[in-house]
């Protein structure tokens, strides 16, 4: 039985862990609408070049990433397809969610067919308001999710003990 499943995880380990986490992101895009335009700009574009950051964009399938940014319209159709992704991912996981309509339904949040925000399919970590938000919220987004996984309790949050409380951008 190993250190982490003891519980017994040394403090510069962790420290170590959590730095090699916070610059190895990689991050699956889940484009429904609109912002996806934006996260597109903010993700491929070399004005907003996120490898920098340690993001790395570009995995083949959800079984191999760590962060789903989803952004857009979020219709009652597509809600299960979204619980299936969050639960192909491998733990530990996050979820940023990008623009208003993912929050909260956006302009569209009367409509019979629109999901009042995604929150209420998958925890959501990161929440990018705009419509559609700016590639520089998307990067600050991340930024401060990385701050997250920089101070994370390994141990409880591989448990699942703790998420924490969702950080709202801006």
């Amino acid at each position: 039985m190993g250190l982490v499943e003891k519980g017994l995880l040394p403090k510069p380990l962790t420290k170590l862990l959590n730095l090699s986490r916070k610059y190895s992101v990689w991050t699956y895009q889940w484009g429904l609408a609109c912002c996806a335009i934006e996260m597109g700009a903010a993700l491929a574009a070399p004005r907003y070049d996120v490898m920098r950051l340690g993001v790395i964009p570009f995995p083949a399938s959800p079984r191999q990433a760590d962060l789903v940014i989803i952004s857009g319209t979020v219709t009652d159709k597509i809600v299960p397809a979204i619980r299936r992704l969050y639960e192909q991912m491998p733990d530990p996981k996050y979820v940023i969610s990008m623009g208003s309509c993912t929050n909260c339904g956006g302009p569209y949040w009367d409509s019979y067919s629109v999901t009042k925000g995604v929150d209420q399919i998958v925890p959501v970590d990161v929440y990018v308001p705009g419509c559609p938000p700016r590639p520089e919220a998307l990067l600050e987004g991340i930024v401060l999710l990385q701050e997250r996984i920089q101070n994370e309790d390994m141990q409880k949050r591989w448990a699942g003990e703790t998420r924490g409380e969702p950080i709202v951008v801006g």
